[in-house]
C-alpha cells in the first residue's frame, strides 16, 4: 500500500493556555496546512468541543501579524518600529549585552526573566528557560501574578492545591459557584453542572456581577467584592449553632474545631449581612442549604482572592467541607485547583539545585516597581535587562503607568520571544518569533481535571519561529553557557518529568501519551480525596488552627481580612473614589491572548465598563457613552454599558485589551496597584476604588 501525501492526517494535541480545561484537541493536516482544530470527542472532559477562543486558533497561527522573523528596534521605545534580522544576528547582539551585564559591577542578577502562562506547557512554560537563567545565576522571578494567594489559602487548610474531583460533581446535591464565570473561564464544567442539575442539584452563584454564568443558576447571591471569607463565617456561625456540623469527622480529621467555632460565633448573620450586602436571612437560607446537602460541590476560582484579603477568604471558604462532612462523598467538597495532583518530577526539568546561593527573587506583581532606575526598591542592582516571554506584562502587570515608565527607560535592554507585536514589544530592543502550540512538543497537566496530555507538533514551525526551549538553548551556546543540561532536547525532559515516584503517576508514561495523547492520573473514579482525612497538612488533618500560619506572624484561624480599598476600611478614598471595579476577562479573550483575532475582537467591541442604573443615573451616564475611569493611580476610556446585573457601588470592565487597541492606549491596569495579598504575596486587581464620569 503506497503512501498518499496529500492525504489528511489528524494530530493529538492540548490546549495551552491558562484555563483549569487544558482541552485535548485534534488537529486536522493537508498537505502541511492545519485546516480544523477540534476538541477530542474521547476525552471525558473536553467531550468534543473547543471554548470561543480556542475555536479560532488556527486563525491566531495563520495570522497575518505573526512575528516570523527576529526584529531588531530602530525607533524609540514604545513606538514599535523594528527592521527584520537573521537569527545570528540576533543572538550575537543578545548574547553579547547580556554578557556585559552579567559582567558588569552589577553582575548577573541585573538580568530579570519575565513569564508566566502564555503557554501552560511544562516545556515551553517552564523548562529550559529555568535551566538558562539558573546557570546565568539571573535574578529569580516570584510567579504570583495569578493564583498565589489562593494556594496559600488551601495550603494552610488542606495542605495542597488538591480538592474535589470535577468529573464527580454530578454525584452534588448542591452547586455552589463561588467567584466563577464558568461559561467564560472553565466552560467545560458546565455539563457536569447541568448533569448535577439534572439528578436534582440546586445551583447558586455568588458573585458581584450577574455574569452570563449566573444568568444560567437557580439563584444569583450579589455578594459585596473581597467579603467572601465573612460570609464563609456566617454561614459556619448558623451550621454550629443550629447542630448541622459533622462531629464524627471534626473529631477524626480536623485541627482547630473549638478555636473555629470561638471563631465564626464573632459573625452572625446580622453582621454579615452588614459587611456582605447579603440579607440576612439569605445568609441563614444558605447554610441551612449547604448543611443539610450530603455532597456540595463548591467551584472558586481566582477572582475572589484577588484582593487584599484573599488568601483568607479561599482559607475560610475551604474549611467547610470539613465542618459539615461533604468531603466523606464523591462530588462533595471544594475546588480551586487539581495541579496539586501531578506529581511531575519538575525539579529535574528546571534544576533549582542550579541557582547560585544568595540569588534574589522579585516579585512579578511589583514589575513597575522593580524597573524604576537607579533604586529598582527590590534589593539588589537594579534592573539592567528584561527577557519576557509567554507574557505581556504591558498589559497584564498591575499599575500599567509604572511598567511603561520602567520599560521605556533607555538603560534597559529589553528582548521580547513572542507571537505577535504586542504592547511589550513595542519597548523591545529585539523580538524573537516563537512557535505556537501546532509547531511544537509539549507535556500538560490540569489545574481543572485529572488528565495529563502530550501535545504533538502538528505542523511545521512558520516562517523561522522557533520553540520557546531551542531558544534558549541556542542562546545559551552563544553566551558560552556550557553546563550539559542546556543542551539536552525537549524528549528527555518530557522523560525526566515523567520519572516520578507518586503513585499517583504511574498511568503517565510516554508510551502511553504518544499511544493515546491523553491519561487520567492513577486514583479512583470517582475521586474523593478526603474521604477519610488524609490532608496534606503537617498534622495530616483540615487545620482550622494553624501552626504554620501563626509561625508567620498572621492569624492562625480563619478569618475576615477586608479589601486594601474596602470602603468602611478607607472612608476618605471611598467619598472620592466610591466605586469597585472588578476586571475580570471577557469572554473572548484569555487574559491578553487572542485580543487581537479579528473575530474575537470585533465580538468584544470595545473596552466597556458596567454599572449599575442608579450609579450611572447618578453621574448623568446613558448606556453607550463614552466615559473615563479613574483614581490617582491612572485613568482609562471606556464605553458605558448600565445593566441591573451588578452590584451597586461596583462596576465590571471586562479585559484584558491590549493598550494599543484601546480608545486612549491604555486598559484597566491604569488604574490598578501593586499592593498585594494577605499570603502569597499576589497582585490585587479586583481591589480597585475609582470613580467614573462623562469622557469630555
Amino acid at each position: 500500500m503506497t503512501h498518499d501525501p496529500t492525504a489528511a492526517t489528524i494530530v493529538r494535541g492540548a490546549c495551552p493556555h491558562d484555563c483549569p480545561d487544558t482541552c485535548a484537541t485534534l488537529v486536522t493536516v493537508e498537505q502541511g496546512r492545519a485546516v480544523r482544530i477540534q476538541g477530542d470527542p474521547d476525552h471525558p472532559f473536553t467531550q468534543g468541543f473547543l471554548c470561543t477562543k480556542v475555536n479560532r486558533y488556527l486563525e491566531r497561527t495563520y495570522h497575518a501579524e505573526r512575528v516570523l522573523t527576529p526584529l531588531r528596534r530602530v525607533g524609540p521605545k514604545g513606538r514599535g518600529e523594528f527592521v527584520e534580522a537573521t537569527w545570528d544576528e540576533a543572538l550575537d547582539a543578545i548574547a553579547a549585552r547580556l554578557n556585559a551585564i552579567r559582567h558588569s559591577a552589577d553582575g548577573p542578577q541585573a538580568i530579570l526573566p519575565y513569564s508566566y502562562a502564555g503557554t501552560m506547557g511544562l516545556l515551553q512554560g517552564e523548562s529550559m528557560d529555568r535551566r538558562f537563567f539558573h546557570v546565568l545565576g539571573a535574578s529569580q522571578l516570584d510567579r504570583t501574578i495569578c493564583a498565589t494567594a489562593g494556594m496559600m489559602g488551601m495550603r494552610m487548610t488542606v495542605g495542597a492545591s488538591i480538592g474535589a474531583d470535577a468529573e464527580a460533581l454530578p454525584l452534588a446535591d448542591l452547586v455552589i459557584l463561588w467567584g466563577t464565570n464558568t461559561l467564560t473561564s472553565n466552560p467545560h464544567l458546565w455539563p457536569k453542572v447541568t448533569a448535577a442539575r439534572a439528578n436534582g442539584a440546586r445551583v447558586i452563584c455568588i458573585d458581584p456581577i450577574r455574569t452570563r454564568t449566573a444568568e444560567q443558576c437557580d439563584e444569583w447571591i450579589g455578594i459585596r467584592p473581597g467579603t467572601d471569607a465573612a460570609l464563609a463565617l456566617g454561614m459556619m456561625h448558623v451550621l454550629f449553632g443550629e447542630g448541622m456540623q459533622d462531629d464524627d469527622y471534626l473529631a477524626r480529621h480536623t485541627l482547630g474545631v473549638e478555636q473555629l467555632k470561638a471563631r465564626v460565633a464573632e459573625f452572625p448573620p446580622a453582621r454579615v449581612s452588614a459587611i456582605t450586602g447579603i440579607d440576612a436571612d439569605a445568609i441563614v437560607r444558605l447554610a441551612r442549604e449547604y448543611g443539610r446537602s450530603k455532597a456540595a460541590f463548591v467551584r472558586l476560582n481566582y477572582g475572589l482572592q484577588r484582593h487584599g484579603g484573599g488568601a483568607m477568604a479561599v482559607r475560610a471558604i475551604a474549611c467547610l467541607p470539613a465542618v459539615v462532612g461533604h468531603w466523606r462523598h464523591p462530588g462533595g467538597g471544594v475546588m480551586l485547583s487539581a495541579s496539586g495532583n501531578f506529581a511531575l518530577d519538575k525539579a529535574a526539568v528546571q534544576r533549582p539545585d542550579l541557582i547560585p546561593p544568595g540569588t534574589r527573587t522579585i516579585n512579578m506583581s511589583l514589575l513597575g516597581q522593580a524597573l524604576r532606575a537607579p533604586d529598582a526598591g527590590v534589593g539588589g542592582p537594579p534592573v539592567r535587562a528584561l527577557v519576557v516571554y509567554n507574557s505581556n506584562p504591558a498589559a497584564v502587570a498591575p499599575d500599567y503607568l509604572a511598567v511603561i515608565e520602567g520599560l521605556g527607560r533607555a538603560d534597559l535592554f529589553t528582548v521580547v520571544l513572542e507571537h505577535f507585536r504586542t504592547d511589550t514589544c513595542d519597548y523591545a530592543d529585539w523580538v524573537l518569533p516563537a512557535t505556537t502550540q501546532l509547531e511544537h512538543l509539549d507535556l500538560h497537566w490540569s489545574y481543572g481535571h485529572l488528565y495529563a496530555s502530550l501535545n504533538r507538533p502538528a505542523i511545521a514551525p512558520l516562517g523561522q519561529a522557533l520553540p520557546n526551549t531551542e531558544i534558549f538553548r541556542r542562546l545559551a551556546a552563544r553566551m558560552g553557557l556550557d553546563h550539559p543540561c542546556l543542551r539536552e532536547d525537549d524528549e528527555t525532559m518530557i522523560h525526566q518529568a515523567l520519572a516520578s515516584p507518586d503513585p499517583k503517576m504511574r498511568t503517565v508514561t510516554w508510551e502511553t501519551l504518544q499511544r493515546d495523547g491523553w491519561v487520567r492520573l492513577d486514583v479512583p473514579r470517582p475521586y474523593a480525596p478526603f474521604a477519610a482525612g488524609g490532608f496534606r497538612t503537617p498534622s495530616g488533618k483540615c487545620e482550622f488552627f494553624s501552626e504554620r500560619m501563626l509561625a508567620m506572624g498572621l492569624d492562625p484561624v480563619p478569618d475576615f481580612t477586608p479589601p486594601h480599598e474596602f470602603p468602611e476600611r478607607v472612608p476618605a478614598l471611598a467619598a472620592r473614589y466610591p466605586i469597585t471595579l472588578i476586571s475580570s476577562p471577557a469572554h473572548q479573550f484569555l487574559n491578553s491572548s487572542f485580543a487581537n483575532v479579528g473575530p474575537l475582537l470585533r465580538a468584544a467591541r470595545e473596552p466597556e465598563v458596567a454599572l449599575h442604573p442608579r450609579d450611572a443615573e447618578r453621574r448623568g451616564i446613558a448606556e453607550g457613552q463614552a466615559v473615563v475611569v479613574e483614581n490617582d493611580r491612572g485613568h482609562f476610556r471606556a464605553t458605558a454599558r448600565v445593566r441591573e446585573g451588578i452590584r451597586e457601588g461596583v462596576a465590571w470592565a471586562p479585559g484584558i485589551w491590549w493598550a494599543k487597541l484601546s480608545p486612549d492606549g491604555r486598559n484597566v491596569n491604569a488604574t490598578t496597584s501593586q499592593l498585594l495579598t494577605d499570603m502569597g504575596a499576589g497582585p490585587v486587581f479586583y481591589d480597585n476604588l475609582v470613580e467614573i464620569r462623562l469622557a469630555s
